[in-house]
């Protein structure tokens, strides 16, 4: 999805309420998605106020908070930025499979969407070159997930229109 485009949103999409929520392990370099994702929503018109934050301690936590946040009625999209590193340890695969897995299963038992910024690199190693480079790339993500998540949202309300003719 490596490419902006213009969105044309009704006022029903831009009235949605969303949730974004950021792992706080390497919140640095995460925090970059959430950037970038404030930005993309500004220059489609988006306001901040529109947006609730939500940090939890590492991307484990992620798909519970989200199963709150869907339940609670309030949000017509969850974004979701973090990064499981692979430090060596056979515990990369299973917290990457879980987060992937349980940020999916929300979306589906709730109706409500969940977009992923969630990264799980096999190499990233605590180095200038791997932190920059996913710093930048944790920008890219929050744009992208803040694209997805209009045109989700927007998709939504296309089929709610549809529904009730």
């Amino acid at each position: 999805m490596n490419q902006t485009f213009p969105l044309s949103l009704s006022e029903s999409t831009r009235a949605q309420r969303i949730a974004f929520i950021q792992g706080h392990w390497h919140g640095d370099i995460v925090g970059r998605a959430r950037e970038a994702f404030f930005a993309e929503l500004a220059g489609q018109g988006i306001s901040e106020y529109q947006v609730d934050v939500f940090t939890v301690s590492g991307a484990y936590e992620i798909p519970l908070q989200a199963q709150v946040l869907a339940a609670s009625g309030r949000y017509g999209a969850i974004v979701c930025a973090g990064l499981v590193v692979d430090g060596g340890l056979y515990r990369h695969e299973f917290v990457a499979q879980a987060v992937i897995e349980g940020m999916m299963r929300v979306q589906l038992d709730s109706g409500v969407p969940v977009i992923s910024a969630v990264l799980t690199p096999h190499h990233f190693h605590e180095h200038e070159t791997h932190q920059a480079f996913f710093s930048e790339h944790f920008v890219s993500k929050g744009r992208e997930a803040a694209q997805a998540c209009l045109q989700t949202l927007e998709n939504h309300h296309r089929l709610r229109t549809l529904s009730e003719r």
